[in-house]
């Protein structure tokens, strides 16, 4: 039977892990701090949590370090783990090669997220954690199906489970942004990408 609900999925797992005493190892991959901190209140409680922030996307090196410095300072102050690759735009380049043109939250956007969650479960099969997820699902504007279906894909490739997730569920996205206010987290007003940056309405 497919799953439609995927944060009411996200609470059974944790249900589960709870009522069996089980705390395992998530990775989480984030596209930034901001959107980060609504996700890490929902997960932290049930698993021992590492961010990874890979995000090639992104325009500029100094956008991408800015961003990489707020995720960072975040996780510091959360006492939370962080993991920060290197910018590596060039494999965005060449994933979306040809589908500069196509519109924003399409084919494009698919490949970008498949190259992101792709490498997030390399990362965490490499290091040995349970579950690898993402906080995109947090945006009102990222379709949670598609993210979904991407990482139980990459999961049937790589054979690290995926935290199938709805973060902008329960209001999500609006805590997201009442706690970057709390945090005094740099909040950007587009994507991440050159070609999203051209685009309206623009969000994470």
């Amino acid at each position: 039977m497919r799953i439609t609900d995927f944060n009411k999925e996200m609470e059974k797992i944790i249900a589960e892990l709870k009522r069996d005493g089980k705390r395992e190892k998530l990775l989480l991959h984030s596209c930034c701090a901001p959107c980060s901190t609504a996700c890490l209140e929902r997960v932290t409680d049930a698993f021992t949590t590492t961010v990874y922030y890979y995000n090639p996307n992104i325009d500029t090196e100094k956008e991408y370090d800015l961003r990489a410095k707020e995720q960072v300072k975040l996780c510091k102050q959360l006492n939370i783990d962080c993991i920060v690759e290197e910018y590596g735009k060039q494999n965005f380049l060449t994933t979306v090669s040809g589908l500069e043109s196509a519109p924003e939250g399409g084919v494009r956007c698919e490949k970008c997220f498949y190259l992101r969650l792709k490498k997030t479960a390399e990362k965490a099969k490499e290091l040995g954690f349970d579950y690898f997820t993402t906080t995109l699902t947090v945006s009102p504007l990222k379709n949670a199906t598609k993210l979904n279906d991407i990482g139980k894909l990459i999961e049937e490739e790589t054979g690290v489970k995926f935290l199938p997730t709805d973060f902008k569920k329960r209001g999500g996205y609006l805590r997201s942004v009442e706690l970057s206010k709390k945090y005094g987290l740099y909040r950007q007003n587009y994507c991440g990408c050159e070609f999203s940056k051209n685009s309206v309405p623009n969000d994470k």
